[in-house]
């Protein structure tokens, strides 16, 4: 069930593993985590050309900006438990710098990724003339 459109920062966990679907194509998915104080993990997958690229630039330790829409899936656990897991189905990921490269996004990146997600956010806005309460 896709629940909305989502922005997200986190730390990569664990690098990034990729397969195929049986029409080979490419998935590639991950953790992040969102919160380190109490270890937020929230699982990504890309598709496609973002696949391949995710697999070939992201590791563990980078630091990434995920855009995407939220999911969730749920499962049965051994014991028959009904487990709920979040994913990010991503449109776009950005790396901000990583353990290995050690680069850091200039501020005119971050400057613009910020004004970017702003312009997205005031554009879906409900003008409140047309709230009916």
């Amino acid at each position: 069930m896709t629940l909305a459109k989502i922005f997200v920062t986190g730390k990569v966990v664990k690098n990034p593993e990729k397969r195929f679907t049986q029409n080979d194509l490419a998935i590639t998915s991950f953790t992040i985590d969102v919160n380190p104080q109490d270890e937020s993990l929230v699982r990504v997958f890309t598709m496609g050309n973002l696949a391949d690229t995710v697999e070939q630039t992201v590791k563990m330790g980078d630091s990434v900006i995920v855009e995407g829409r939220l999911q969730t899936n749920t499962f049965k656990t051994t014991s028959g438990k009904d487990k709920k897991i979040f994913e990010i189905n991503a449109s776009t990921v950005e790396k901000m710098s990583g353990s290995t490269s050690g680069a850091q996004t200039s501020t005119a990146q971050k400057e613009n990724l910020v004004q970017f997600a702003t312009e997205e956010i005031s554009e879906n806005l409900i003008d409140e003339d047309e709230i009916p309460f």
